[in-house]
């Protein structure tokens, strides 16, 4: 039987079928939604400003270091393409998805800058369908690419944090 690597026309992809940030779009419209139908009032503004500057800040460290490090590796950050590389340094010593966890942040941000506390309600949610349509399917992937070493750093690493 011939594996993934040696059949001919096989995409060299996890199969993602839609973009990740799309999730958390989705999800946070939704909490929009609900926000128009059922407002809500708290926290203070100073409270949700101070949130979204400190999710934002972690947003910008988090995203900004991994993009810098795919970048560094010469491989694509859209999981639609193939990937060349296994990045283990930098963010992805804490997390096996930065970027992922970083979207949470960004997420959270714009939740407490706007007032959207609904889209708050609903990032859990977001987050297990990131884990069960994008991760799943990344992990498998990138474990049928790079062997050991991948199952090596997944034994190491934490998925999300």
């Amino acid at each position: 039987m011939l594996s993934d690597r040696q059949r001919p026309n096989t995409p060299d992809t996890a199969g993602i079928r839609f973009p990740p940030p799309a999730y958390y779009v989705a999800g946070f419209l939704v909490g929009l939604a609900l926000e128009l139908v059922f407002p809500t009032s708290w926290p203070s503004a100073g409270v949700r400003i101070a949130a979204a500057l400190i999710a934002g800040g972690a947003w910008l460290l988090l995203d900004g270091a991994a993009m810098v490090f795919f970048r560094r590796a010469g491989t694509s950050m859209i999981p639609a393409n193939p990937t060349t590389a296994l990045v283990t340094s930098g963010p992805y010593r804490l997390t096996r998805n930065p970027m992922y966890v970083g979207m949470a942040f960004l997420y959270v941000a714009l939740a407490f800058a706007l007032g959207v506390m609904w889209a708050l309600a609903l990032l859990p949610a977001v987050i297990v369908i990131v884990d069960r349509s994008v991760i799943a399917r990344e992990e498998p992937y990138l474990e049928q690419k790079f062997g050991e070493a991948y199952r090596d750093y997944k034994a190491r690493v934490r998925r999300w944090l």
